[in-house]
């Protein structure tokens, strides 16, 4: 079946008007602003359902971000109220009391790459809190079908608009919104470990939405990785695992 961009628009857009009636009537949508498709589809929605009034971006570069102009850009042209808000000393600080308590070996990789996206979300949800908002997820279902995300940094969330949208998707809705293309075909990169996303996955995001949406098999080896990163990344999309404790009648 044909993606049906505007139809999914406007059912999005009611969704987001019907779940603040709910969860946080009156409240403001808060955006973390990264320059890159996800957040820019999800800021116009919110901007479409709520208005622009009830929209808040917030910026979070670590130190100097090379493509900043552009969430500049987006924010300014919807007219919604934004902050900047550098976390690099927040970073460095938090690294050097882990090397102070655990030695100078404790830092790995992984935590180098996972810390800025949750010290990012700590940060929105303190704008959050200071400004009656909630904090909108700008996931999609590709990224994660294959744990392209941090849990607890940008895969967070208390409501989530694009998680069961395929990135192709998002695309066809970023057209449908009218963002120019340098938003909706920026290729996806998270400023984190100097790779696109495309290169650190090992394949292609046309890749992986035709293998999920369509059911095209990619070569044996492309299949077996993404069969593999979804299975191990299964429990970044649940809350949390616990243990099946009941009262006994």
């Amino acid at each position: 079946m044909a993606f049906d961009a505007k139809k999914v628009k406007d059912d999005i857009i009611k969704w987001i008007r019907d779940w603040f009636e709910v969860n946080g009537k009156g409240c403001n949508a808060i955006v973390a602003i990264s320059g890159g498709k996800d957040s820019s589809v999800v800021a116009v929605l919110c901007v479409e359902a709520l208005g622009k009034d009830r929209v808040i971006g917030v910026l979070l570069p670590k130190g100097e971000q090379f493509d900043i102009d552009v969430s500049l850009a987006l924010v300014e042209h919807l007219g919604i109220k934004h902050y900047v808000i550098n976390i690099e000393d927040c970073f460095n600080g938090l690294i050097s009391q882990i090397k102070k308590a655990a030695g100078e070996d404790a830092i790995q990789t992984q935590t180098i790459t996972n810390l800025p996206p949750r010290l990012r979300m700590a940060a929105t949800y303190a704008v959050s809190q200071s400004f009656n908002g909630r904090v909108a997820n700008t996931c999609n279902l590709s990224e994660d079908w294959v744990g392209y995300s941090t849990r607890y940094g940008d895969n967070a969330g208390d409501f989530s608009p694009l998680s069961l949208l395929c990135v192709r998707e998002v695309r066809a809705l970023g057209r449908e919104l009218g963002l120019p293309a340098v938003l909706v075909d920026k290729v996806p990169i998270d400023g984190l470990c100097g790779q696109t996303d495309e290169e650190k996955l090992g394949f292609t995001y046309d890749t992986l939405d035709a293998y999920i949406r369509d059911g095209i098999v990619p070569e044996t080896q492309t299949k077996e990785r993404i069969d593999r990163l979804y299975a191990i990344n299964r429990f970044k999309v649940r809350y949390m695992d616990v243990f099946p404790y009941s009262v006994e009648e």
